[in-house]
């Protein structure tokens, strides 16, 4: 891997952050996939280390939080426990969104339990410089964990969507979302504006990841098999759509749009960063 051309590093590099599979880079470049494997590892990591440096005293004011959902090895019905130990089943990524720049400040990647949720928001209230408004869904472990982590320093509502229950779908339908038929927003902490309690543009942003994570697409036989791959590759989206990939809906990155950086990354750029 280390005599491998940086040229054909940024090619594969690329690939994955648009969603291509390992097997996919390896046909249109000609790598081997455990080398593609052991470059994506690399460059996660890197990739890791500057959202962890660089995403500190950010200005944002309005932050949506949500959780997305994955599995390593096999979906959490079939593990054993010996298996469980081993880190195989489901895992989530909490993920962070400043509604105003699209910056994800920050993100977790775990069990969807009050253990992480803590970890998560306490990771998040360390990077803000100000007082924000933050909305959440109705998993029970958030109010907890805003209370221990924020205090009274925050504006804080849920959104809570009830859905309704279809018995007449048939197979080819079963995977489809519930239809929702009531939505109430909740002011919990502080004063926060009942208009902008919302989790859409965080829940926007699940679809991108899904789109451009390929072991999170839904519904084929792309995951992960280790976690530490599932962390890497969390890390290189979050990267690249931080630094890299301008947003259409702000015409710049997420980063320059926050102050975070001063300029347009490339994926040369994420690449030098694990050299």
């Amino acid at each position: 891997m280390n005599s491998l051309p940086q040229e054909k590093q940024v090619t594969a590099i690329s690939a994955l952050a648009e969603g291509t599979s390992i097997r996919s880079v390896e046909r249109m470049t000609g790598i081997h996939r455990d080398t593609i494997m052991r470059l994506s590892v690399r460059v996660g990591r890197a990739c890791h280390r500057l959202l962890e440096e660089s995403m500190h005293d950010l200005p944002c004011r309005d932050i949506q939080v949500d959780e997305i959902w994955g599995y390593i090895g096999k979906k959490e019905r079939h593990v054993t426990i010996e298996e469980e130990a081993q880190g195989l089943g489901d895992v989530w990524t909490f993920i962070s969104l400043d509604r105003e720049t699209k910056l994800v400040p920050t993100f977790l990647v775990g069990k969807r339990d009050h253990p992480h949720a803590y970890c998560f928001l306490h990771d998040l209230t360390g990077r803000m410089k100000n007082r924000i408004q933050l909305s959440t869904d109705a998993m029970g472990a958030y109010l907890t964990a805003v209370e221990k982590t924020f205090g009274e320093n925050v504006d804080y509502g849920q959104i809570v969507k009830t859905y309704g229950v279809d018995d007449t779908r048939d197979g080819q339908r079963k995977y489809s979302p519930a239809n929702i038929v009531a939505v109430m927003r909740n002011p919990l902490v502080g004063n926060p504006d009942y208009g902008r309690i919302s989790t859409s543009h965080v829940e926007r942003q699940n679809l991108t990841m899904r789109m451009h994570v390929r072991r999170l697409t839904r519904l084929t036989n792309a995951f992960s098999k280790k976690l530490d791959n599932f962390k890497a590759a969390v890390a290189l989206h979050f990267a690249y759509y931080n630094f890299v990939k301008v947003h259409s809906a702000i015409r710049t990155t997420p980063a320059i749009a926050a102050g975070v950086a001063s300029r347009l990354w490339t994926v040369s750029d994420l690449v030098e960063l694990a050299c």
